[in-house]
């Protein structure tokens, strides 16, 4: 019987999925990640893999595993595996897009509002010392009407972000590559500018780009100078694009009025500085964290497994 590692708990609909197809399922279940060497161990012997993208599948991973056949990543990233040598093995990696873009974008657009309204930190009062009562120039935040929206990374998550954002008729400014076809970009009410300029010009910056050798630290401290220093940061894609000690320092200095983060730099640890600050939302990587979601992205990974048991190409290869 063909085995399937799955290195996290995940939901039962997947799991449903691979036992219904014969597959010897073996869940880990313990508390926390799973340690390399408790991976290195139960990973012997399996036919597919089925990972989070918090468990990193390194070569000495793969090559502990001869008869792997497929890695099915349990998320739309891929930078905690060594997809370069896994191919070099040929063994497909594949991931679970498309399915986050509806979530993240309302994780975004409600970190956009909430920082920009100050409602952490109203609700921080609230459960402190209070208020005495409503007054004109108290508490005051800022509408994000008439204001600049700067996507950097116009994909589907990008573009469902403008597509909400608009609404509260807010001016799109994004950047990546290549321009989006004239179409799409009238649909969107998005004007394509360079980096440089969406850096310039945001009132709120959102970044929805991969991470990759280009994008590491696409934001340090020359950009973090050149920001308005009124404008919001919000990060709900990958924590290494932005250089955090440099963040960190441009808010203790007002260099920017604030940022919103759901990834961090060397994730799960943040920096305790982040934490001192009002003006910093801090959520545990929440963008796709909805039951519908997670939902689609498990049938993605048990349903990709069970397409090589069969002899089938898997959907969403990356390597």
């Amino acid at each position: 019987m063909t085995s399937v590692l799955v290195t996290a708990p995940i939901p039962q609909s997947a799991l449903d999925i691979l036992n219904q197809a014969g597959l010897d399922v073996d869940s880990y279940s313990g508390s926390g990640l799973i340690t390399k060497d408790e991976l290195l161990k139960r990973i012997v012997g399996k036919d597919y893999l089925i990972t989070p993208l918090s468990t990193q599948v390194d070569k000495d991973v793969i090559d502990a595993d001869p008869q792997l056949k497929i890695i099915a990543n349990y998320g739309a990233g891929f930078n905690n595996i060594d997809a370069a040598y896994a191919r070099s093995k040929n063994i497909p990696v594949t991931n679970t897009p498309k399915v986050s873009t509806t979530s993240t974008a309302e994780v975004t657009t409600g970190l956009m509002i909430t920082l920009a309204h100050r409602m952490v930190e109203g609700d921080k009062l609230m459960r402190t010392k209070g208020f005495d009562g409503w007054s004109p120039l108290f508490f005051l935040g800022h509408e994000l009407a008439g204001k600049t929206l700067g996507i950097v990374g116009m994909g589907q998550i990008g573009q469902a972000v403008a597509k909400r954002m608009a609404a509260f008729d807010m001016k799109i400014l994004y950047t990546q590559r290549h321009p989006l076809d004239a179409a799409t970009e009238a649909s969107l009410n998005a004007t394509y500018a360079t980096l440089d300029e969406v850096i310039d010009k945001s009132d709120v910056l959102t970044l929805h780009c991969p991470l990759n050798d280009q994008t590491h630290h696409l934001l340090g401290a020359p950009e973090f100078k050149r920001m308005k220093k009124s404008a919001y940061l919000i990060n709900a894609a990958r924590g290494p694009v932005i250089d955090e000690a440099a963040l960190l320092q441009a808010l203790r200095d007002g260099e920017l009025a604030g940022a919103a983060l759901d990834v961090y730099e060397a994730e799960p640890n943040v920096d305790d500085g982040f934490k001192a600050l009002d003006n910093v939302i801090l959520t545990p990587h929440v963008g796709n964290a909805t039951v519908e979601a997670r939902d689609a992205m498990a049938a993605i990974v048990a349903k990709n497994a069970v397409r090589v048991d069969k002899g089938e190409d898997p959907l969403y290869v990356v390597n």
